[in-house]
């Protein structure tokens, strides 16, 4: 074994290079806030969030005292430490070093380590898909089967939400990537003005969209809830904007992540708390037309969640794990970053009895912070 990790630093490269190109596309299409590296594990992070403008008439006066905003928060904790691990003793390196085996082993066994974080933190992103504000598409069916107006009606929903225009995602899953790249205006070069997607696979940004590709997409199995009423008796009706609804009469459970929709509303909406206490929650910006009470509500069927999103509206705190003001008993550590991602990884070596111990570890905590800047695109 090398004397410091000094050596190592071109294969540990190596290794991050081969992860970082691979299908972790949510990773790199949210907000890193590099400002939570200050918080301690499952330590709560506030971050304030500027409310909507107050507009109102010009009235001359004393002074212009109007116009006092309540300011949001946004609150993220850092949830997760975790590391990957890997030992070995003198016995096993001489076994493999004979066979000239051990440097490519070791250098695989490093690139597994950054893989299986990557994908934890990637699927805790993807999880985050029932905090979305509406939904888009048919339930069990593959979206882009013939062209691209699915992309063009989810990024309606968030340019009705208000959503930022400038650095919008859609994170799509392998299925609906084959079918995007299976369609021949994207794929034929005179239509599609660009050959990358035909020769090399890589997918186009579409209407304004960073199109990515995620193996930690979720699928979503409805809950069992039917026959559902919407409870409101007094005043008789839900406000525009209510997220809060109560429901009576039915059986069975309303699951968060499940979508919902209301007799004579076309909206489909996304339940962020199940059904508890006799009403659900929806994800801001709550309802959209005005819901009488006794309005059937339908649980819709079993979906794959494609994810719409502005980058803002994610954010992920990611630091490398704490280390006690005065040291541990590595003998050697260093900082390796993921140029795609902007990850940073902790790499530390431990000397023990006969044997070392290499360490690959990150800390990290996912939130949504803005439901109204994302959507889901149902396959």
């Amino acid at each position: 074994m090398p004397n410091t990790l000094n050596n190592l630093i071109p294969g540990l490269y190596t290794a991050m290079d081969v992860v970082s190109r691979e299908q972790t596309g949510l990773i790199a299409a949210v907000t890193l806030d590099a400002s939570a590296s200050r918080a301690a594990l499952n330590q709560t992070v506030i971050s304030p969030v500027a409310p909507d403008a107050v507009i109102g008439d010009i009235t001359p006066g004393v002074d212009g005292s109007e116009g006092l905003q309540n300011v949001k928060r946004i609150e993220l904790t850092i949830t997760k430490s975790r590391s990957a691990r890997i030992t070995w003793n003198g016995e096993e390196e001489l076994a493999l070093s004979s066979a000239g085996t051990f440097p490519a082993l070791f250098q695989n066994q490093i690139q597994q380590g950054f893989r299986g974080l990557c994908k934890e933190v990637e699927n805790d992103l993807a999880m985050l898909y029932k905090t979305s504000s509406r939904a888009y598409g048919t339930a069990g069916t593959t979206p882009f089967a013939a062209d691209m107006s699915d992309t063009a009606n989810i990024l309606k929903i968030l340019n009705d939400n208000g959503a930022p225009t400038g650095d919008q995602q859609l994170v799509i899953n392998t299925t609906a990537a084959a079918k995007l790249r299976s369609l021949g205006m994207v794929t034929k070069v005179n239509e599609a003005g660009d050959a990358s997607l035909a020769r090399q696979g890589i997918l186009l940004d579409m209407h304004g969209f960073a199109m990515r590709e995620s193996a930690a997409i979720r699928t979503k199995t409805k809950g069992d809830g039917a026959g559902y009423l919407v409870n409101k008796p007094t005043p008789g009706v839900l406000a525009i904007g209510e997220t809060v609804i109560p429901v009576d009469t039915g059986t069975g459970a309303i699951e968060a992540g499940d979508i919902v929709t209301f007799n004579g509303d076309p909206n489909k909406y996304v339940v962020s708390s199940g059904l508890s206490g006799g009403a659900f929650t929806i994800a801001a910006p709550g309802l959209l037309k005005l819901t009488n009470d006794n309005v059937a509500v339908t649980v819709g069927n079993s979906y794959t969640a494609n994810m719409a999103f502005a980058r803002s509206a994610i954010v992920l705190a990611a630091r490398t794990p704490a280390i006690p003001s005065l040291g541990d008993s590595a003998h050697d550590r260093t900082i390796i970053t993921d140029p795609v991602s902007n990850l940073s990884f902790d790499i530390a070596v431990y000397r023990q009895y006969h044997q070392v111990t290499f360490e690959i570890g990150l800390a990290w905590g996912v939130t949504m912070a803005k439901s109204e800047h994302a959507a889901l695109l149902l396959g």
